[in-house]
């Protein structure tokens, strides 16, 4: 549904929106053992759609095959250690729910194996051995998550744990020992099973604040006492995200847990690690860009890996012998490409290319550091429009809040710039990628600080001479639409319109109405629906929408079931009934992802035309 037509003859800024929404790119790469082939995700075909491909690295690239499964978005793929089946996961309808389908590597035997009837199935790890794959059924209607071992041959699935809001992140190869993460949001804790003997092992503090989002089973380094090693990426209890080993067996042995690798100016983003539990790769966040290492799990020798050819490396896989890395690499000027590297040799090579984007007509942005009213440090990625002087300006604030803003492609936020708005995209507190205490520091009564760091985060483009105190707008998406939605409402008269993309707008009508394992691990993020339910109702810009008296545009997509249609309806509703300045516009058959190319040109072009209107520049 949307309440005006495209502009059928779009000017500079709104022809760049369009070449850049054709941009397309590849990620979520998988490989088999010997690293010679690789499966992906790609928009090529303008929906994301499952890609394999040979791996040359002494030639030019062969072209990649698609594997049809169905009309649906591909969300991810995960190639069995046997190199006998892949595993996907498929946005059902296109929305927020998920189907587990198993194929051949050559398109054959393709099946879905979990998600029937309009039930949430998430894909999880294989085995080892690479028989079997992680099925998880999260909590719903009283009942726990429930994980399965799905046989990819039969679909047959065999329970295999469950917890409230539990995650399976990896599993032995002989499927004794597993590793699992329960609880809400940044209060996870991650414990070993020993399923021979039905016995749990807890691997961290229970009950201290953080969160474990990596985990791996590998046999113990060379002269460890333990024969199992698992190797954690967390936070929990500890000020970044680091790199944790603990040793342990069968019968209940345990070691202590120990810091393996850490950095003060860094958390451990992603780990992966070679068969024979030699090798690491890590991948460390600094302030948004990434930077890789290897690490020696016998001499704990950390090697850095020079030249990656891009800001941001996205879902590193290692391979099984260690020689070989496949990644996603990306930037502001480019959309996600894979590459492979050679960790012998540290030699980068092309697996995969994307579309060519006006490169020359696209902004690199600049990290920007300012205090917040409290003296925290916040930083923001900087889009400057060309010209001199203060002029038009917008902040584009993003989701989660444990999101982070980064240097990635972004063609919402350069056809903004082109349209000639300089860009601010802050990370503000809750943003993860800067300490555990950060990501911390906006949780259930201290979100009325994160509304601040909105605030100040203007004031930062004022102080600099880049945006005219009457020509700001507030962006954001997901939670930054609900932030959107705030600033106008518990701060009127600092921002002169806003753009809401899916974000909520009453938090008791979210939690009535999302997800419920969704509902579920947000408590800790913003407060017990029933409990904390006067807080909830008082941080709801829905309660205070009369003080909304500057333009806004509300977008959301149809399908969307994580933050609710209901959210963006009701509020469109409210103003109009109040006969305020507000459009609309609803994507037919998105979800919480705009995942179609046609649905991406909409936004793109509906937000700028909206912004170039009411902040007085061109589309």
């Amino acid at each position: 549904m949307s309440d005006e037509p495209l502009d059928p003859t779009p000017g500079p800024a709104l022809a760049l929106a369009d070449e850049l929404v054709g941009a397309w790119g590849s990620w979520r790469p998988t490989m088999t053992p010997d690293a010679r082939r690789v499966a992906f995700v790609s928009d090529r075909s303008d929906l994301p759609q499952l890609w394999v491909q040979d791996v040359v690295l002494d030639g030019p690239a062969p072209p990649a095959r698609r594997i049809h499964l169905s009309e649906d978005p591909v969300v991810s793929v995960s190639w069995a250690a046997d190199s006998r089946w892949l595993a996907c996961a498929v946005a059902a309808g296109g929305g927020v729910r998920t189907e587990v389908w198993v194929v051949r590597p050559d398109g054959t035997d393709a099946r879905r194996i979990a998600g029937e009837a309009h039930e949430h199935a998430e894909l999880g790890p294989w085995t080892r051995s690479g028989h079997r794959v992680v099925v998880t059924f999260p909590a719903t209607g009283g009942k726990p998550s429930r994980a399965f071992l799905g046989d990819p041959a039969t679909g047959r699935l065999d329970p295999l744990a469950e917890g409230g809001l539990l995650h399976v992140l990896d599993v032995s190869q002989e499927e004794r020992f597993l590793v699992v993460v329960d609880g809400e949001r940044g209060q996870q804790f991650a414990v070993v099973v020993d399923r021979l003997i039905d016995e749990h092992q807890p691997l961290l503090p229970h009950g201290a604040t953080g969160s474990t989002d990596v985990a791996l089973l590998r046999p113990a380094p060379a002269g460890d006492t333990g024969p199992v090693y698992v190797y954690l990426a967390s936070d929990v209890g500890l000020p970044r995200r680091q790199l944790l080993g603990m040793p342990f067996g069968p019968n209940g042995y345990r070691g202590e847990a120990q810091t393996l690798a850490a950095r003060d100016d860094a958390e451990l983003e992603f780990v992966d690690g070679d068969d024979a539990g030699t090798l690491l790769l890590l991948v460390w966040n600094v302030a948004g860009a990434s930077e890789l290492e290897l690490f020696d799990t016998t001499t704990r020798e950390r090697t850095p890996l020079r030249g990656m050819p891009g800001l941001v490396a996205t879902d590193p896989v290692l391979s099984r012998d260690g020689r070989s890395v496949v990644l996603g690499v990306e930037g502001p000027l480019r959309p996600r490409e894979l590459w492979h590297l050679d960790t012998a040799t540290g030699e980068w090579t092309p697996v995969t290319h994307s579309s060519e984007p006006p490169a020359g007509d696209l902004v690199v942005p600049v990290l920007e550091t300012y205090p917040a009213h409290d003296g925290l440090t916040l930083t923001g990625w900087l889009y400057r429009a060309a010209g001199e002087g203060a002029g038009a300006a917008a902040l584009y604030l993003h989701g989660g809040p444990e999101a982070q803003e980064r240097p990635t492609f972004n063609p919402l936020v350069q056809a903004l710039v082109a349209a000639g708005v300089t860009v601010l995209a802050p990370n503000v507190r809750g943003s993860s990628g800067f300490g555990r205490e950060f990501v911390h520091a906006d949780d259930v009564e201290k979100r009325r600080d994160a509304f601040a760091d909105v605030l100040t985060s203007a004031g930062h483009l004022v102080a600099r001479g880049l945006a005219d105190p009457a020509r700001i707008a507030v962006t954001g998406r997901s939670y930054g639409g609900y932030l959107v939605l705030a600033s106008l409402a518990f701060s009127p008269g600092v921002f002169a319109a806003g753009v809401d993309i899916c974000g909520m707008s009453d938090l008791t009508t979210f939690y009535r109405d999302t997800e419920p394992w969704i509902g579920a691990a947000a408590v800790s993020k913003y407060g017990h629906p029933e409990r904390d339910r006067a807080l909830l109702e008082e941080l709801s810009p829905l309660r205070r929408v009369e003080a909304v008296d500057v333009p806004l545009l509300v977008v959301h997509g149809e399908l969307d079931t994580n933050v609710p249609l209901g959210e963006a309806r009701q509020v469109v509703a409210a103003l109009r009934e109040l006969e305020r300045d507000v459009d609309y516009l609803e994507l037919a058959g998105e979800g919480h992802d705009y995942r179609r190319a046609e649905s991406r040109r909409q936004l793109l072009h509906r937000v700028v035309t909206f912004l170039g209107a009411h902040l007085g520049t061109a589309a």
